[in-house]
């Protein structure tokens, strides 16, 4: 009966060992995501270049991470960022605590907060991992409408 169960999976591994191996050559070859996948997030702005982030905070609100932190400023006539009476001042993401949930998404009312099908979240450092809001605007400018989640 050994003999038996031996020659079994010395077949199996005859078998695979002739297939051509499934793997992708990353970063140049990348597998195909779903339609809604959430990766990395980006602040939007208007076709003007005002702000959409009115500076609400209800992301950072909405995230079960406590991974999203806004500091709200107000608008004035001589300094306009935002349409509203708010924009935010300050805007930081913690990628070492967000889970990509996509709540924070959800939670806005302005649509300033969307998430890409970016998926790569690493770096060099802890520090580098706290994206602030000049990051996430560039994201909009370097992705285009193509990466809009």
């Amino acid at each position: 009966m050994a003999v038996v169960d031996i020659a079994r999976s010395l077949l199996v591994t005859a078998k695979h060992m002739f297939r051509r191996p499934v793997t992708f050559q990353f970063p140049e070859e990348k597998k195909p995501f779903a339609a809604r996948y959430h990766g990395r997030h980006r602040l939007n702005r208007y076709a003007d270049g005002l702000e959409k982030c009115i500076g609400c905070e209800l992301c950072a609100w909405a995230c079960p991470a406590d991974a999203i932190q806004v500091v709200a400023a107000e608008n004035t006539p001589a300094a306009r960022f935002s349409p509203g009476e708010r924009y935010a001042a300050d805007y930081q993401i913690n990628y070492l605590r967000c889970i990509f949930c996509g709540l924070c998404i959800e939670a806005c009312p302005t649509r300033a907060l969307t998430m890409t099908h970016e998926f790569d979240v690493e770096d060099d450092s802890r520090e580098k991992l706290i994206v602030g809001k000049d990051r996430l605007l560039a994201m909009e400018k370097a992705l285009g409408e193509e990466g809009a989640g």
